[in-house]
């Protein structure tokens, strides 16, 4: 019998691996499939599994969302996140109050529920999912002007925090209608507060374990990142803060630190965020019975409507009022507020705390997400043509050899591509002057790579595979004419 769980889980994970080449085809969300896929796995599909366990599939959501969470803060570039922050941070508080209020004043007389519990599916719903927009913004389709990548990177990765103090609140004003104001306000300070310093802390902690302890096996250093990212969880939330938001924080802390086998663990993390997404959703997906969704559709496309065309826009364009974004980028932030996993794992709190109407609730719930992902998460290359926000994609080149920072060696491995304006452009290496610690290692070239010698002849659009310490680095960039070190790439190619 075990045998056979086993095959089923291996084919389950196989097929999801195989549909995502239809998401990469035709451009729809490969977590909508991993959706679908669970649910036809499930006991109103051919696949006929029962499974109706609400407090199980919460925990595998946040142990899944843990480790979601963690590797898209280690794949943010700092850099870049930076001059968004202060939107970023708008979006993620304010812009998730507003678009909860609003939805919730609106879908409480549609479903016939009190406005707390309106309230209630509102807060559920509010956050952008993370998850989804990784997944949907780093697809090869995705490119996108100006800042508005990592401003939708930064909203979806930190404003999960907001949303569950909300549903918590939420539940417990319910659950105790003794509750006061003044609870909701320690809550939020001490969640947000305790959050962010433990993640900021347990970041460079994690940096400074893993260079200091040098283990024996480099096979113990992916056991030790993920036993430092659950302490972190684990840690924040005994503490009375938001555990999300910590490992979130720590990632971003980590991922901007030299630290040895750095691309093979953020290659580790970045698999086990995939494996983590499809187990994710398809245990969401084997939750739902298809079957109780087709009395509420017809209500649930409204709620969807609604969230999509009026609450999110008006928290979005409230949020963003300080900001320089042009209306463009304000219309297409509020379009890219796409539900995934975080709500559906949401509203099983309220079917744990047995919450009146928990049952409507989840699956008006399930309904908006799979609505927001397929019209949304389809339309978004879409939506960025139409309103001339997208750009060309850069592809990132594959090279032959591969550095990983150990003890001992200061340089790092950067990227610098020679613009037609650049000095160097039509003279030899050996006749530019640069720092004996800047070596070049490797030229690409076209389609080509050239092993340079100090004859090789540089050319305009030559890719230069380097490898130096950061002030050998300025000075290269200097005589190169670059804009300083801030035109290499940060981080060592694949």
């Amino acid at each position: 019998m075990n045998e056979w769980i086993i095959i089923g889980v291996a084919l389950l994970l196989l097929t999801s691996v195989l549909v995502s080449k239809i998401s990469d085809r035709f451009g729809i969300p490969a977590l909508l499939l991993f959706l679908i896929l669970g649910m036809l796995a499930g006991s109103d599909g051919p696949g006929g599994i029962y499974f109706d366990d609400p407090g199980l599939a919460q925990s595998i959501g946040v142990v899944a969302l843990v480790l979601i969470l963690f590797s898209g803060g280690l794949d943010t570039e700092w850099t870049q996140v930076k001059p968004v922050l202060k939107e970023g941070m708008l979006l993620a508080t304010l812009g998730v109050l507003l678009t909860a209020v609003i939805l919730g004043v609106c879908a409480a007389p549609l479903l016939n529920l009190t406005w707390q519990e309106g309230l209630l599916l509102g807060a559920i719903v509010s956050s952008t999912d993370a998850a989804a927009v990784f997944s949907v913004l780093r697809s090869r389709g995705i490119s996108l002007k100006g800042k508005l990548k990592p401003l939708l990177e930064l909203e979806s990765g930190s404003n999960d925090p907001m949303a569950i103090f909300l549903t918590v609140g939420l539940i417990q004003w319910l659950t105790q209608p003794s509750t006061s104001p003044g609870d909701w306000l320690v809550l939020f300070v001490r969640q947000m507060g305790i959050g962010a310093v433990l993640g900021y802390g347990m970041g460079k902690a994690i940096g400074f374990l893993i260079n200091r302890l040098r283990l024996g096996y480099e096979g113990l250093y992916p056991v030790l990142t993920l036993a430092l990212v659950f302490l972190t969880f684990g840690l924040t939330s005994v503490l009375g803060g938001s555990g999300f938001l910590a490992v979130y924080l720590a990632g971003i802390v980590l991922g901007q630190q030299d630290f040895i086998h750095k691309r093979s663990l953020m290659r580790f993390h970045d698999g086990l965020a995939w494996l983590m997404q499809i187990t994710m959703f398809l245990t969401l997906g084997l939750l739902v019975f298809p079957s109780r969704l087709v009395p509420i559709a017809g209500v649930g496309m409204v709620i969807a409507l609604i969230l999509m065309f009026l609450a999110r826009p008006v928290g979005v364009l409230i949020s963003l009022l300080p900001s320089g974004l042009s209306w463009r980028e304000k219309v297409f932030v509020s379009w890219v507020g796409l539900r995934g996993a975080v709500p559906i794992i949401l509203a099983t709190f309220p079917l744990l705390a047995r919450v009146p109407h928990a049952d409507l609730i989840f699956n008006v719930i399930f309904f908006v997400v799979l609505t927001s992902v397929l019209l949304q998460g389809t339309s978004i290359p879409m939506v960025a043509r139409w309103l001339n926000l997208d750009a060309p994609a850069e592809p990132r080149r594959a090279y032959p050899i591969e550095f990983t920072p150990m003890h001992g060696i200061e340089g790092e491995l950067k990227e610098l591509t020679l613009p037609a304006d650049s000095p160097a452009v039509g003279r030899a290496i050996v006749e530019l002057g640069l720092p004996p610690e800047f070596l070049i290692i490797l030229i690409a070239r076209d389609k080509a790579f050239i092993i340079p010698s100090g004859g090789t002849v540089l050319q305009s659009g030559d890719t230069l595979l380097v490898l130096t310490d950061k002030p050998s680095l300025e000075q290269a960039c200097h005589r190169l004419g670059l804009k300083g070190s801030a035109g290499a790439r940060a981080d060592a190619p694949d």
